[in-house]
């Protein structure tokens, strides 16, 4: 059996994962261990909560223990890129824990707090330094960080930031480090395309996976409902009141989702808790805080809390709303079943979720179970679907649909948007066309000496069209009855 011991690790760290209660290492470390010691490039491939952290923070300790140097101020031997503050704060932790019989230095730089902090705890220098890219260059922009001495660098959760919204930069950054340096990629999965941008920053990597790529832990126990969207929130409030739900993460795609769905579990009388990015870091170290605790409350998160938390005994997630990338269905479903415990993951899929859902078995190579025993829910019009998509329902006086205030979300808002293109003739078509508008003011205008009913009538769309045009018609009607009454 495979040991700590076994891997090269000496007495200051052994003693560190003593403390952690560490005994025997995981499968990602006890292969990637050895290779970061040796000084190997490295391209990392394992389950989320199987403990990548420390598989390549233990070696880089080591190596930096096995070759210390002086600090310089603004500068660091270790630059650790993690694309959330969430994940930043942990993987800063984690150096700060197992190295803490090195004497080693860290430091972590995220935005969403003041820099100040940072400044200064870059001012003397650091042994190891952990950052989200957009704060950084900040700082290095500023003068505040010097990475022309990184030695190692580490980019975790690599398929994310290699992901369009980080590649400019992640290669911004890059291009500021040494030639000479060692590289290491680790995530719980590697597209192809992603390996594409890792080959063109490694120099002869190592590939180590010990999964399949994309596979969820088998720990994790999966199930999907199928029901309308605006029937979700019943059905949650249903499950969390009625089965056994500990510690559980509620994931959203949007963050006016997160608060929205947050504001109707307090109605319902559950406790939740919201973090998304529009959230100041104390607010989302706060819930975070809470979340932990012996009662924590419903976690609420978009998928940028999906990688990082790193919160034990997670007992189910919930997908909400499925994400669009099927890949980010592993990391969310990660969450929970971590380091050999179990744990469930629920899917709620209406309708339009059905080709997210199929992408998503497809790239699991399986089918996820459906559940049948939905409880009796409230039958809810706005649901039906061909009804919403073809443009039906009421409308505002202002030619708008109208604001949905019920807090079951849903596609309320696509529907509007196809009803105000299609028909319905609101004020904003009006405007669009004059010769329109002037069609139907003719029209209307030949049908009044017809009807009496379509004296002074407005149009839909909340426009005084029809009615002005309809005054001068009002003398001509008034006379006819009056010489009617004379005959």
């Amino acid at each position: 059996m495979t040991t700590f011991e076994s891997l090269g690790l000496t007495e200051p760290v052994l003693k560190a994962l003593k403390t952690e209660g560490y005994t025997v290492p995981t499968p990602i470390q006890a292969k990637a261990v050895p290779h970061v010691l040796a000084g190997r490039d490295l391209f990392g491939c394992a389950q989320t909560g199987t403990g990548k952290t420390a598989a390549f923070a233990l070696p880089l300790i080591e190596r930096m223990m096995a070759n210390p140097r002086e600090r310089t101020a603004r500068r660091c031997r270790v630059l650790v890129l993690a694309p959330t503050r969430e994940l930043a704060g942990q993987i800063h932790e984690s150096f700060r824990v197992y190295g803490r019989n090195a004497h080693l230095k860290t430091a972590v730089i995220y935005g969403g707090v003041g820099q100040r902090p940072q400044e200064t705890a870059m001012s003397k220098g650091v042994d190891v330094l952990v950052a989200t890219p957009g704060r950084l260059l900040d700082l290095v922009q500023q003068k505040f960080v010097d990475l022309r001495a990184v030695e190692f660098l580490v980019l975790d959760e690599a398929d994310r930031m290699l992901d369009m919204g980080f590649i400019h930069d992640v290669r911004r950054i890059v291009g500021m480090l040494p030639k000479e340096r060692q590289t290491l990629f680790f995530s719980a999965t590697l597209p192809s395309e992603v390996r594409q941008l890792a080959d063109s920053m490694l120099r002869d990597p190592l590939e180590v996976k010990t999964t399949p790529q994309s596979t969820p832990a088998e720990t994790v126990s999966q199930s999907v409902f199928f029901l309308a969207q605006r029937q979700k929130r019943h059905l949650l409030v249903h499950l969390l009141s009625t089965e056994e739900m500990v510690r559980v993460i509620v994931f959203m795609r949007t963050k006016h989702g997160a608060d929205k769905l947050q504001r109707d579990l307090d109605r319902a009388g559950i406790r939740a808790a919201a973090i998304h990015g529009n959230k100041s870091q104390n607010q989302r170290e706060k819930a975070l805080a809470a979340f932990k605790s012996q009662h924590p409350p419903v976690l609420i998160a978009t998928d940028i809390a999906a990688r990082g938390i790193d919160v034990d005994n997670v007992s189910h997630v919930v997908n909400y709303e499925l994400p669009h990338e099927p890949e980010t269905y592993v990391h969310r479903i990660g969450r929970t079943g971590r380091a050999g415990m179990t744990g469930k993951a629920v899917s709620l899929c209406d309708h339009e979720e059905r080709p997210r859902l199929q992408a998503i078995e497809r790239l699991l190579r399986k089918s996820i179970p459906v559940r049948n025993d939905l409880p009796e829910l409230p039958h809810v019009e706005a649901a039906s679907e061909p009804r919403e998509r073809n443009g039906g329902g009421s409308r505002s006086p202002q030619g708008r649909p109208p604001r949905d205030r019920s807090g079951e979300g849903g596609r309320g808002g696509q529907g509007g948007s196809s009803r105000g293109k299609g028909g319905g003739g609101g004020r904003n078509d009006g405007r669009r066309s004059s010769g329109g508008q002037q069609q139907r003011q003719g029209a209307q205008a030949s049908r009044r000496p017809r009807s009496e009913s379509s004296q002074g009538e407005s149009r839909p769309g909340g426009t005084a069209t029809g009615a002005t045009a309809a005054a001068p018609a009002a003398p001509t009607i008034r006379k006819i009855k009056k010489h009617r009454r004379a005959l």
